[in-house]
């Protein structure tokens, strides 16, 4: 079963359940945008690879990784590697791309989207989602949790036009994630775990029921779980 498209909550994936619904739920709108030629940046096992060629335009489907990433599944294989300063790809080669939770990883993201902004097709569309509220995770390779400022900025800066910001989830849906978090992840006895899951799955599940994440606006003291959105070249 693919976890990232088909998303049961359980007990078993009480800290990623909501991150990776948002993410999905945010890919799902965006997928009358995408046609033509698309490039997965940061693809990983590449979990998206057949819905999106099942339910959009997309004719081709590519899927670029760093030449030292992570390696999620063995069987599932970057169609080409890059060194994170010049992608492979001729200018204005693809009509789409996208990047999930991938640029928190750059040190340099302006190099990256500078990148991204030269193989896309004028009027080409790039989708993108970030966390806010996450545990440290693939260190010392973790750089950056952004704002929805800063994120515009760099995107702006890169040549990026009609940019839209979104966040995933609001403060319940926060507190739902912070808790899932460290029930799940935090340092304690399997005893207390176990009660503890037990205990705390209902209150996320209502938490996450109460968050309405499109009400969301970037207000001082706003809380929120992660940003996605998009960008036009």
């Amino acid at each position: 079963m693919n976890d990232f498209i088909n998303i049961p909550f359980s007990k078993k994936n009480i800290d990623s359940y909501y991150i990776r619904f948002s993410i999905f739920k945010a890919l799902k709108n965006i997928l009358p945008k995408f046609n033509g030629r698309l490039l997965d940046i940061g693809c990983g096992k590449m979990p998206y690879k057949e819905y999106i060629l099942g339910h959009s335009e997309v004719t081709e489907y590519v899927g670029l990784d760093i030449e030292q990433a992570l390696v999620y599944d063995i069987k599932v294989k970057p169609d080409f590697t890059w060194d994170g300063i010049k992608m492979p790809f001729k200018n204005n080669s693809f009509s789409c791309a996208f990047g999930t939770e991938v640029l928190e990883h750059c040190p340099e993201p302006e190099v990256v989207l500078k990148e991204v902004y030269r193989i896309l097709k004028p009027g080409g569309t790039f989708f993108f989602t970030v966390p806010f509220l996450w545990n440290l995770h693939e260190v010392p390779h973790d750089e950056y949790r952004y704002t929805p400022f800063s994120l515009k900025r760099h995107l702006e800066n890169s040549g990026f036009q009609k940019i839209e910001i979104k966040a995933t989830g609001g403060w319940h849906a926060s507190m739902a994630q912070m808790l899932g978090l460290w029930v799940k992840r935090s340092p304690m006895s399997k005893t207390k775990r176990k009660w503890l899951l037990y205990a705390i799955k209902p209150i996320i599940n209502y938490l996450i029921k109460l968050d309405k994440p499109e009400s969301v606006t970037f207000k001082e003291g706003q809380m929120i779980t992660g940003l996605y959105g998009t960008a036009r070249k």
